[in-house]
């Protein structure tokens, strides 16, 4: 039952960086594809298409934001497997508080900030307003 023990850590690891790393790359093709895309129709498409890249572009980004959220969850999963992987208890003790700290850390952080940038959607200006 031991030797299952280092198995089984190399096992999640490599599931965890690998997904990681696929979730990482799947924000980068997002973000990529939407601003240029999403340019590209705001500014070279018929009438209304500023309003209709806008609206996707704002559309979207809920699914690049859990993209990114999972990414980093991910990388920091791989992390702990990793030092405990390589490293001895006591370091990999201390390098899971970090770890744990980073992850309290950012999750306050992403609060903070939609607490700050939060709005009511049906308050916002529509270009209906305007023409």
């Amino acid at each position: 039952a031991y030797i299952m023990i280092p198995r089984t850590l190399k096992f999640v690891y490599y599931v965890l960086i690998t997904s990681a790393f696929c979730a990482n790359i799947l924000v980068v093709a997002q973000t990529t594809i939407l601003s240029v895309l999403g340019s590209s129709l705001a500014l070279r498409g018929q009438d209304g298409s500023m309003m209709t890249a806008t609206d996707g572009l704002y559309a979207e980004r809920m699914a690049v934001f859990h993209a990114f959220g999972h990414g980093l969850l991910l990388t920091i999963g791989s992390v702990v497997m990793c030092v405990w992987l390589h490293l001895h208890w006591e370091a990999s003790l201390i390098c899971c508080g970090i770890s744990v700290w980073t992850i309290l850390k950012m999750r306050s952080t992403y609060y903070r900030i939609v607490k700050k940038f939060d709005f009511d959607d049906s308050l916002t200006v529509d270009f209906q307003d305007i023409f």
